[in-house]
């Protein structure tokens, strides 16, 4: 937006008269926003599974709280701070329930997540300099949680990858990936994603506890456990 772009142009002028990029980065609030500005941050959100173990739903489109599942996700990431959403989505039934964000149709999501993952990263605008990526099942995540990782990722010294702590060594989704990593992202093949470049190199990630569940939902009973946290609501179950 006007604000953005603003906030953009100053920072670039600061830096051209010597300010370093750094000192930005560290800066505490109102810097933030300029900090932000800075070093715009993209979401992608995958959702062009399957749902192989949710046989007769689209389970993307599974009400949760009086919204689709999927719209949770994008709502968190764009409340959240990201300066560009992309869903990639492999049925239309997904795309027609989404507005307000850049949709990419992936021909190949059956070759595994990776396919996916490159197709969001393709997508990306050339100033975005790190892109959060996002499941479509994790309704439960919620814009807090986006701020917290992107406010860790931009501090300074940061790690190229921030995920949620899932105690001792273990980490969840959303996970922002520098862009200094993307190269590696495009190599993978398959059902791999970003755990497979991040396993075993403790150097490239940090890990935080942010507000927020990260529960993903594979199956029936997952759904279940989402829906009695809304006992006001009926379920509905779009096919």
């Amino acid at each position: 937006d006007g604000e953005t772009a603003r906030l953009r142009e100053f920072a670039e002028t600061a830096i051209r008269l010597g300010i370093e990029v750094e000192w930005i980065r560290s800066a505490r609030p109102p810097f933030e926003r300029l900090a932000a500005a800075l070093l715009p941050v993209g979401a992608i959100v995958l959702a062009a599974g399957s749902s192989t173990r949710m046989p007769g739903s689209q389970k993307l489109l599974l009400d949760v709280d009086g919204t689709p599942m999927v719209r949770h996700v994008t709502t968190a990431a764009s409340e959240g701070g990201c300066h560009q959403t992309v869903v990639v989505y492999s049925s239309n039934e997904v795309k027609q329930a989404l507005d307000g964000v850049e949709l990419v149709h992936n021909a190949q999501a059956r070759t595994g997540m990776a396919s996916s993952l490159q197709a969001g990263l393709k997508a990306m605008r050339p100033e975005i300099q790190a892109a959060v990526v996002m499941l479509g099942d994790q309704p439960l995540v919620g814009s807090r949680t986006i701020v917290a990782l992107l406010r860790s990722w931009r501090r300074e010294g940061s790690r190229p990858a921030v995920a949620v702590s899932q105690g001792d060594k273990e980490w969840a989704p959303p996970v922002v990936l520098s862009r200094e990593l993307w190269p590696e992202l495009f190599a993978l093949k398959g059902d791999a994603g970003a755990r497979q470049i991040l396993h075993g190199r403790p150097e490239l990630l940090d890990m935080v506890p942010a507000p927020g569940r990260p529960d993903d939902i594979d199956t029936p009973d997952d759904y279940a456990k989402i829906v009695r946290l809304f006992p006001h609501r009926k379920p509905r179950q779009r096919a």
